[in-house]
């Protein structure tokens, strides 16, 4: 009996892993979200303020942003958006991916307050 337990638990684990498993060539969750976060932040850096910069263009300058954030996060921008495609496609797997990032940042922003209101 133990063991048809174990012979299901271990069906059902491996059968469960690879529907949420990115195939290769894709960014995993936690690499995406640490990539797609910083993406977002150099969006919004070159459309709010170096828009407002008449010396600077702003759309030449998001791409000099997002390929310091792929070199930071040493990937491209090819597995980048061949990544956000993938995400894009799979709905539950980009919602679930999204909420985890938002929740990672809410919990990081609620730390770092209780060492602001010290100072």
């Amino acid at each position: 009996m133990r063991y048809f337990v174990l012979l299901f638990l271990s069906i059902l684990v491996f059968s469960c892993k690879g529907k949420n498993d990115a195939p290769g060539g894709i960014l995993k969750p936690d690499k995406m979200q640490e990539v797609f976060w910083d993406y977002i932040r150099a969006d919004i850096y070159a459309s709010e303020y170096l828009k407002r910069d008449s010396g600077k263009n702003a759309v030449i300058e998001n791409l000099k942003l997002q390929d310091k954030v792929f070199k930071l996060h040493h990937t491209s921008r090819e597995v980048f958006y061949k990544s956000y495609n993938w995400y894009a496609n799979h709905k539950e797997l980009m919602k679930t991916m999204l909420d985890s990032m938002v929740a990672k940042k809410q919990r990081e922003k609620t730390k770092a307050s209780p060492l602001l209101k010290s100072l």
